[in-house]
């Protein structure tokens, strides 16, 4: 949430109608259909909507880079999609107890601390915080982490080896996005002692 590299969103240019977009556009639609599935126990149809949205996140993001078809809009739609299947796979996941509902808070809880800086840090020209390798490699890891444990579900080796990995992937997951909670929090610290220094206030 609010990750976005600010020299790319100060020079995208401003389009909606782009292939990337499109394909963004599909993939938000999918959102209420993950949660439908989940709920109602079809988990090989969900994770079969998952892993296509996975790779159809990676497909527009290099149509954007190959034919130049980057966009602010596509910048906030790309990173939205991946918050939004990742909420909706946690909530339908902690109703049908598939997982514990104190780890649905502590993903929310990251995404809070971030959404609550933001505001200050649009105000002072910033369009979001920077991407870092943690906060990638943190939704990364989870994406793949919630269609596994979905995977648990189902009798024999499968289930079994789905639900080892799934839930490392998770906890590592975890970690890393709080990991990169942590740098946003020191950059908006940093934002704030500038604005003492330049204010007067601090030396």
């Amino acid at each position: 949430m609010g990750e976005a590299r600010s020299d790319e969103v100060e020079t995208a240019p401003d389009r909606v109608w782009t292939i990337p977009n499109a394909i963004s556009f599909l993939r938000l639609l999918m959102v209420p259909v993950v949660l439908i599935l989940i709920l109602t126990g079809k988990d090989v149809a969900a994770v079969v909507v998952l892993v296509c949205s996975g790779a159809s996140d990676w497909v527009d993001g290099v149509i954007a880079r190959k034919f130049n078809q980057t966009s602010r809009l596509g910048r906030f739609l790309d990173p939205s999609a991946d918050r939004l299947f990742i909420a909706v796979t946690l909530i339908g996941m902690a109703v049908r107890e598939l997982i514990p509902w104190w780890l649905v808070v502590v993903v929310f809880a990251r995404d809070a601390v971030v959404g609550a800086l933001l505001p200050f840090m649009m105000r002072r020209g910033y369009p979001g915080f920077p991407v870092h390798l943690a906060g990638k490699a943190g939704t990364f890891a989870l994406m793949y982490a919630f269609p596994l444990l979905l995977l648990a579900n189902v009798d024999g080796v499968l289930g079994d080896v789905a639900w080892v990995v799934g839930w490392a992937a998770a906890f590592w997951g975890v970690f890393l996005y709080w990991c990169a909670c942590a740098l946003y929090v020191d950059q908006f610290r940093k934002v704030v002692s500038n604005d003492l220094v330049a204010s007067g206030l601090r030396r």
